[in-house]
C-alpha cells in the first residue's frame, strides 16, 4: 500500500511522559512519523539518536519527529531517559497505527516467520497528505536522507 499522495491517516495513542498524541494536532507543521520494531535494540536504538542529533534541524524546516513503536510508554520512557531523546514516542500497542500505515507485516529472519514492524518513515506535509514514505528502511545516512527531502521540499 503507497500512501503517498494521500492523507495521512490519523489517531490518538498514549506515548512516553504520560502523554497522548493525536497525530492531526501537527497539522501545519511537516511530520516526520518513523515506525520502528522495538526499543533499546541496537539498529532502533541507532535511528532514534540519529534523529535526536537532527532534532534541531528539524525544527528549522518546521518538521517534528514522532517515533512509533508497539512498546508500552512505561518502556518509552525508559528509553527516551536513557538515550535523552527529544521527541515524543508513541506506544502503539494495540497496532492500530501500524496497521493504518501498512508497517505491521509478515517478516522472515534465519528462517523464521513472524508479524513485526517493518522500520519506516512518512513525511506529512503542513496539510497533512503524506508526500513520501521509506519502507524497509536501512538505519545508516537514513535520517539525512529524511532531513533531505524535507530542505529540498520546503525550497522547492
Amino acid at each position: 500500500m503507497n500512501l503517498v499522495g494521500k492523507q495521512a491517516p490519523d489517531f490518538t495513542l498514549p506515548a512516553n511522559g504520560g502523554k497522548e498524541i493525536t497525530l492531526s494536532n501537527f497539522r501545519g507543521s511537516y511530520i516526520v512519523l518513523y515506525f520502528y520494531p522495538k526499543d533499546m535494540t541496537p539498529g532502533c536504538t541507532t535511528e532514534a539518536c540519529d534523529f535526536r542529533d537532527q532534532t534541531t534541524l528539524f525544527e528549522r524546516e518546521e518538521a517534528i519527529v514522532l517515533g512509533v513503536s508497539p512498546d508500552p510508554a512505561d518502556k518509552h520512557d525508559k528509553f527516551v531517559e536513557k538515550h535523552q531523546l527529544s521527541f515524543p514516542l508513541i506506544a502503539d500497542e494495540e497496532l492500530k497505527a501500524a496497521k493504518a500505515y501498512d508497517v505491521w507485516q509478515l517478516k522472515k529472519n534465519f528462517g523464521k516467520e513472524y508479524m513485526g514492524i517493518v522500520r519506516s518513515t512518512f513525511v506529512i506535509d503542513k496539510e497533512f497528505n503524506v508526500i513520501k514514505e521509506w519502507r524497509g528502511v536501512r538505519v545508516k545516512d537514513h535520517v539525512e536522507e529524511v532531513l533531505g527531502f524535507i530542505k529540498e521540499h520546503n525550497n522547492g
